[in-house]
C-alpha cells in the first residue's frame, strides 16, 4: 500500500507505513545512516501531513515489523489492550494529539488508556509534537513505582547515584556513593556499572551496596549494572539483589544481540521476585526491574528492519513495560553522533524518549549525557535536564563531577540535580527524604549547611559508618 499527498502542488508518495514513519521522524543522524530518512524539510512536513490523518486502527492493524518474524511484534499484540482501544480506535494521528494535549485530558485519562497504546502509535503521536508539545503532555502523567522507596509522585524527583570506578575498587565506589548520599542523591537506586564483566566481581560489588546501605539506614535500592545473566549468577551465589537490570531494544534481533531474550527476562524478573521474597527486606513494593535503553541501538546491530530509530526506541519500551519495572531511563547521548549528532538532536531524542515512555505507563527517567566526540557540551546537559525537570521526568543521574571516568562520557552530577529539586521545588522520594532529614543532610527540606564539617554530626556518622562498610 502506498500512502500519498500533495503540498502546494507538490505530489509526495510513500512506499510504505515504515516510510511515512521513517520520513515523518525529525531530523537524526542515524535515520539518514540507514537510508531512510526524509530528503527534505517537504518530504518531512508531507509525511507528518500523511501521518497526522491516518487512523489510530490503521497502525494497530499493519505491523511495520511483522509479528512471524520478530517476538516484540508478538509481545506488542499479545499485551495490546483490543477492548478499551475501542473506544478511540478510529481517531487519525492528529486528534490523538489534540487530545492528550487538551487542557481537559488529565494525567489520569491517559493512565487508563496506556495498555491501549502501542508503541508504534506513541512514536506516531511523538513525530507530530513540538518540543513544547512533548514537554506539556508529559508533565501530566505520573507513574508511580514502589521497591525499598516510592518514586513517581508529583513532586518528586530521584537520582540514580552512578558510582563506577575503573578497576571497581569498593573504596573508590563508597566514597563516591557516600558523596552522592551528601546531595540528597540516590533515593532512585545506587547503581554501578561494573568495568569486569564477571561474576566474582559483580557479587563483590552487590554486597558493598548492600552493606553500605544497611549500615546508614537508607531506603534505597542496590544494583550492579551487568548482564542479567551475571547477575542472576552472582544472586545465586549468594549475593543481595535488589534490582535486575537489562539493557533492551525494539527487535527481536536487537535483544538478541545483547544476549537476551524474552523468555531469559521473564525467567530473570520470576527469581528476583522469589530472592526478595526469601530476604528480610522491609520491601515498600515488590517492582524489581531496571531497563535502560537508547535511540540507535538496533542500528546499531544491523537489526532495525528498516524502521527509524524513534519507533524502534519505542518498542523497546514495549518490551519493558511487560515487565512492571521499578525504573526505566533512555540513556540519550551514549550511542554517538552516528544516531544523534549533535545538541539539537540529542535534546529532541530525550524529550521525545520521556514522552513515549510515559505515555506507554513507564517510570522515565534520562541518562542526560553525550560523549566528547558529539556536537554537544556541558550547556546542552544543563538544558536538557532543566525542559526534563519542567516534563516530569521521574529520576536522572548523579555522577561524580557529571564526569564518568569509567564509561568515559559525560552526564549530570549530583549538584546539578539538587539545582533542578531547589528550581523546581521538588523533593527526593518521601521514605528517602525523611531518612535525610534524620541524618542531617536535609534541614527542613533543603541540603543542610555544611560549615564546621571536622565536628558536625553528620560526618562523624558518615565516617563512622565508611569505617563499618570497608572492613572486612
Amino acid at each position: 500500500m502506498t500512502y500519498q499527498t500533495q503540498l502546494r502542488g507538490e505530489c509526495f508518495s510513500f512506499s510504505t507505513l515504515a516510510d511515512v514513519f521513517a520520513k515523518a521522524n525529525e531530523v537524526k543522524s542515524g535515520d539518514e545512516l540507514a537510508g531512510i530518512a526524509a530528503r527534505s524539510d517537504r518530504e518531512r512536513i508531507a509525511a507528518k501531513w500523511v501521518l497526522a490523518d491516518l487512523p489510530l486502527a490503521h497502525i494497530v492493524d499493519n505491523p511495520l515489523i511483522p509479528p512471524e518474524i520478530d517476538a516484540v511484534s508478538r509481545l506488542i499484540l499479545d499485551q495490546h489492550d483490543s477492548a478499551t482501544f475501542r473506544e478511540f480506535r478510529h481517531w487519525p494521528v492528529g486528534q490523538f494529539r489534540e487530545w492528550l494535549l487538551d487542557d481537559r485530558t488529565t494525567g489520569a485519562q491517559i493512565r487508563a488508556i496506556s495498555q491501549a497504546i502501542t508503541p508504534e502509535i506513541a512514536a506516531a503521536v511523538a513525530k507530530l509534537m513540538s518540543n513544547k508539545d512533548l514537554i506539556v503532555a508529559a508533565s501530566k502523567i505520573r507513574v508511580i513505582t514502589r521497591c525499598r522507596n516510592t518514586l513517581g509522585q508529583a513532586g518528586v524527583l530521584g537520582v540514580r547515584v552512578q558510582p563506577n570506578h575503573p578497576a571497581d575498587d569498593p573504596s573508590g565506589i563508597l566514597f563516591a556513593a557516600v558523596e552522592g548520599l551528601l546531595y540528597g542523591c540516590g533515593d532512585a537506586v545506587i547503581g554501578v556499572n561494573p568495568a569486569t564483566e564477571s561474576v566474582d566481581t559483580v557479587a563483590a560489588i552487590l554486597h558493598t551496596l548492600d552493606r553500605l546501605i544497611t549500615t546508614s539506614g537508607a531506603p534505597t535500592q542496590a544494583c550492579c549494572l551487568a548482564h542479567i545473566t551475571t547477575q542472576l549468577a552472582a544472586m545465586e551465589r549468594g549475593a543481595p539483589v535488589d534490582l535486575l537490570f537489562q539493557s533492551v531494544a525494539g527487535t527481536e534481533a536487537a535483544n538478541s544481540s545483547f544476549g537476551i531474550s524474552l523468555d531469559l527476562l521473564r525467567e530473570g524478573q520470576q527469581r528476583v521476585l522469589e530472592h526478595h521474597a526469601a530476604r528480610p527486606v522491609s520491601w515498600v513494593g515488590m517492582q524489581a526491574m531496571y531497563f535502560e535503553t537508547g535511540q540507535g541501538s538496533a542500528l546499531s546491530a544491523e537489526a532495525h528492519h528498516g524502521v527509524d530509530q524513534l519507533t524502534l526506541e519505542a518498542r523497546a519500551y514495549g518490551v519493558a513495560r511487560a515487565f512492571d519495572p521499578f525504573l526505566v531511563n533512555t540513556v540519550v547521548g551514549f550511542i554517538g553522533p552516528e544516531y544523534l549528532a549533535n545538541e539539537r538532536q540529542i535534546l529532541r531524542a530525550g524529550l521525545e524518549d520521556h514522552f513515549m515512555g510515559k505515555l506507554l505507563g513507564l517510570p522515565m527517567g534520562c541518562d542526560v549525557c553525550y560523549t566528547n566526540h558529539v556536537d554537544a557540551d556541558q550547556n546542552s546537559a544543563d538544558l536538557l535536564l532543566t525542559l526534563l525537570t519542567a516534563a516530569g521526568c521521574n529520576y536522572f543521574m548523579g555522577v561524580p563531577c557529571a564526569d564518568d571516568v569509567m564509561l568515559n562520557y559525560q552526564s549530570t552530577s549530583y549538584h546539578d540535580v539538587a539545582s533542578m529539586r531547589r528550581l523546581f521545588g521538588l523533593a527526593p522520594a518521601p521514605e528517602f527524604a525523611h531518612w535525610l532529614e534524620s541524618m542531617g543532610i536535609f534541614r527542613n527540606g533543603q541540603l543542610a549547611s555544611r560549615d564546621r564539617e571536622s565536628t558536625h554530626p553528620l560526618h562523624q556518622s558518615i565516617r563512622g559508618m565508611l569505617e563499618s562498610v570497608t572492613t572486612d
